[in-house]
C-alpha cells in the first residue's frame, strides 16, 4: 500500500499487534520506547498505546523518513517485548496506516480520538489515568 509523504507534515499513525495483546508491563515498553525517540527523530505530540494496536500523532524530524521512523518503533519495541516475555517472534503486523493531518481541526479530531479511545473500548473510565496515554504538554501546550 502506497504512503503519502510531505516534508513537514504531521502524521496520524496507526499499527495494530500481530496476534498478541500487551499487557501493562508491554504497554509501559512501548510507550517509554515512543517517548525516547521524541525530539531525536520525530516530534510525538501524543500517542495511546493500547493492548492490541499503537495512535500516534506525530512530525517526523528533517531527513528523517515515517519509513526509518515506524521501522525503529516496531522493530526496536518488538525486540524488547520478547525480551521482556523471553520469547521470539513477530509483535506487529508487517504494515502501518498513515495519515497526514490536514489542519488543526483534524488534529484536534485525532487527539480526542487517542484520548476516549480506552474508554471506547471499555478498559478505563477516566481518560487521563490510563497507562498507554501520553500527551506532550510540551510540544502542545
Amino acid at each position: 500500500m502506497p504512503h503519502w509523504s510531505l516534508n513537514g507534515s504531521i502524521y496520524f499513525i496507526t499499527f495494530c499487534a500481530k496476534e498478541t495483546v500487551l499487557y501493562e508491563g508491554e504497554q509501559d515498553i512501548v510507550l517509554n520506547h515512543i517517548k525516547e525517540g521524541d525530539g531525536k527523530y520525530y516530534d510525538c505530540y501524543a500517542t495511546i498505546v493500547m493492548p492490541d494496536h499503537v495512535h500516534l500523532l506525530l512530525q517526523p524530524m528533517e531527513g528523517i523518513t515515517l519509513s526509518r521512523i515506524m521501522h525503529g518503533i516496531k522493530g526496536v519495541s518488538a525486540h524488547k517485548i520478547n525480551q521482556y516475555r523471553n520469547t521470539k517472534g513477530s509483535i506487529w503486523q508487517e504494515e502501518s496506516f498513515d495519515r497526514i493531518v490536514r489542519d488543526g481541526n483534524e488534529f484536534d479530531e485525532k487527539l480526542n480520538y487517542m484520548y476516549n479511545n480506552p474508554i471506547k473500548k471499555g478498559l478505563i473510565e477516566e481518560p487521563e489515568t490510563y497507562i498507554g496515554w501520553w500527551y506532550n504538554e510540551e510540544k502542545c501546550g
